[in-house]
């Protein structure tokens, strides 16, 4: 016959184990939290790839956004080169890029002019219009040669009146005879050239408001 349990060595068991674990509750609790953070890590661990494709796909989203660089301007070359026309070029193109999209100056170009006047190195922008002068072209009396490519409003870029004062090849001395235009500011006006409007002074913040007002009725581009 088997032996009868020994209810007291069984209570007195159960006594002791409810007693350990109560006095290591802490230790306990801190192993669980343990092993629980313990599989979270390996569970980020093993899905890293997925959470650095979603990254990937954002730099690739941002990429598309560079395509704006490619954007492009139209604008008009005439005088004298050698294929006068309007062109398609991208909007990060220069004067020069404009004058070799044409097909280069012509034999007649008047280089003093362009050597004293134009910027080559400008940015272009969208509508607008860049004129190149023949040698001793005509200029309501007098050739480019002889105002030695500083003409004012009656020049080749043919101003409206005779009093505005063409910003496109306008003289220092002419630009700081206009009120609140000193020699950094006239400076200024001549290195960014050439203009397509009167208005770019404004907006490429040549001119302060109160300038611009004062003059722009005095002012031209062609």
């Amino acid at each position: 016959m088997l032996p009868k349990p020994n209810l007291q060595e069984e209570k007195d068991f159960k006594t002791n184990w409810e007693d350990l674990l109560l006095r290591h509750r802490y230790q306990i609790l801190l192993f669980l939290i343990g092993a629980i953070l313990v599989g979270l890590g390996v569970f980020l661990f093993k899905n890293r790839e997925s959470l650095y494709s979603s990254g990937v796909e954002v730099l690739e989203s941002s990429s598309d956004d560079k395509d704006s660089s490619f954007e492009e301007v139209v604008i008009e070359v005439s005088g004298a080169v050698e294929t006068p026309g309007v062109y398609r070029l991208l909007s990060s193109a220069r004067v020069e890029d404009a004058l070799i999209a044409a097909g280069g100056i012509s034999v007649d170009a008047d280089r003093d002019w362009m050597e004293k006047t134009l910027n080559r190195a400008a940015k272009i922008s969208d509508g607008q219009k860049i004129y190149i002068p023949r040698i001793n072209e005509q200029i309501g009396g007098e050739s480019a040669n002889n105002v030695a490519g500083h003409q004012s409003g009656s020049s080749i870029w043919g101003s409206n009146t005779s009093e505005n004062i063409n910003i496109n090849t306008a003289s220092q001395n002419q630009l700081e005879s206009l009120w609140g235009i000193g020699p950094v500011t006239a400076q200024n006006i001549i290195e960014q050239r050439p203009y397509s409007t009167v208005e770019e002074l404004l907006n490429k913040k040549i001119l302060k408001t109160n300038v611009y007002e004062t003059n722009k009725d005095k002012l031209s581009v062609y």
